[in-house]
């Protein structure tokens, strides 16, 4: 074999033999392996996430004797225990490394998803969302990271899109996995819901496996381009090589106010998803449909979903204005939500079947790109890795949704301020400005 070429052994990739790896070969092997691996596993995340949305069209709220305040109580329980244990799972991501951990997280939480098969009661229900909100706390920001010390940032806000095919993915199988596996009712003494619990918990599990021993293991430095030597933000930055996540750097991420825009904005709108996910099936069979045929339309949105993101990631490439992306991206998705506000009391159920269908295509179009776009303004790997039928109910919605696009408008602004300061102070220097 020549001395010169760039091989894989065990998830490592070889040097040349002057020290250097290849950084078109670390994107062959990211492009196979590591991207694939994580959108994989992202699509099992989402499907424990997300089938609560099949599983309540399968009589689950009333065998365990829950109502939708208490189905909102656990979705909620979740997502604390997600936002509790984001910044601790990537410090220990920093210590073992991403195959280990990654690979361990979803083994967790493709347990704890199973083991909701046992759910009884109320008590239950809530222990078992809490827990599994914790078993999945950081995967998301995790695997974003691991893409960053892959890709530079021409590359990355393309592949954190494709990433993101994962979950949406995920989104659109979970309704019709649902529809498909609520047939078992009855099969080997268990409920329709709890064949959706015990299959899906599985899938995770064999992921977990998959991911430990197919995860290629984070490449070595090769030499820092010229860009990164006079200060860049562009990436792959040095720093990801020493990666160490101390107190002071997450309390002085935390303390940023010029980037707080970005994660109330992110809340704001991304709050919105949720009840989408959770009751667009119920919804959907409230209007008339049977409950397989209501999970199985329920996929329809979702699956829309893909190439809107799809397009609006195009659209950042061509336009190299991510912040101008985000704002047209959530403003869509608010004229989704307003017109299904106006419209449905004078549509038949195809109607509002449409429109419910319209507001799920759109819900999250802007969110890959905002992640990329919050990425990429960031100085370092570390700091990355930190910052990753209800009339009430669709008014609220529209409140949030707006909120997020004022903010998105205020982020643009503030970058928009900072950059022109700072050409104005030190000309030239690309290393003190921020990404639009």
């Amino acid at each position: 074999m020549d001395d010169n070429t760039d091989v894989e052994i065990h998830g490592q990739a070889k040097t040349d033999n002057c020290g250097h790896i290849n950084p078109e070969h670390n994107q062959k092997i990211a492009d196979r392996r590591v991207l694939p691996l994580l959108l994989v596993g992202f699509a099992v995340y989402q499907l424990d996430r997300t089938n609560i949305g099949s599983v309540l069209t399968g009589d689950f709220a009333r065998i365990i004797s829950v109502d939708k305040n208490t189905i909102n109580l656990g979705n909620q329980l979740m997502f604390l225990g997600v936002i509790i244990l984001e910044i601790p799972s990537n410090m220990v991501l920093h210590k073992i490394g991403a195959r280990r951990w990654i690979g361990g997280q979803v083994f967790i939480f493709g347990l704890v998803a199973c083991l909701q098969v046992f759910l009884r009661n109320k008590v239950g229900f809530l222990v078992t969302r809490s827990i599994l909100g914790l078993a999945e706390a950081g995967y998301i920001p995790g695997a974003m990271y691991t893409l960053s010390t892959w890709y530079d940032a021409n590359q990355l806000t393309k592949r954190i899109a494709i990433f993101f095919f994962g979950m949406f993915g995920g989104t659109a199988i979970s309704p019709l996995l649902g529809a498909a596996l609520l047939k078992l009712e009855g099969k080997g003494g268990l409920f329709g819901w709890q064949w959706i619990f015990l299959v899906e918990g599985l899938f995770a599990i064999v992921m977990s496996i998959i991911l430990f021993y197919g995860l290629p293991e984070k490449r070595e430095n090769y030499p820092i381009p010229k860009d990164q030597e006079s200060g860049s933000l562009d990436l792959p930055s040095p720093d990801r090589h020493r990666p160490h996540i101390s107190p002071r750097l997450i309390w002085e991420t935390l303390t940023n106010v010029q980037k707080w825009p970005h994660f109330i904005a992110t809340a704001c709108v991304f709050s919105t998803w949720s009840p989408l996910t959770t009751y667009t099936p119920s919804i959907i069979m409230e209007l008339g449909f049977r409950p397989i045929e209501a999970n199985a339309l329920a996929a329809i949105g979702s699956l829309l979903t893909l190439p809107v993101i799809f397009c609006f990631a195009w659209m950042s490439d061509v336009l190299k204005k991510r912040g101008l992306v985000v704002l047209i991206a959530i403003s869509v998705y608010l004229v989704a939500l307003v017109l299904l506000r106006v419209l449905q009391t004078h549509v038949d159920k195809w109607g509002k079947f449409g429109l419910w269908t319209t507001v799920n295509a759109f819900a999250v179009g802007y969110h890959p790109i905002h992640n990329a776009w919050i990425q990429i303004n960031c100085k370092s790997a570390e700091e990355r890795s930190i910052s990753v039928a209800y009339p009430r109910g669709l008014i609220i919605m529209i409140a949030l949704v707006l909120s997020g696009l004022l903010l998105v408008v205020l982020q643009i602004i503030l970058f928009r301020a900072h950059n022109r300061r700072m050409g104005n102070a030190v000309s030239g220097k690309l290393g003190s400005t921020y990404d639009l």
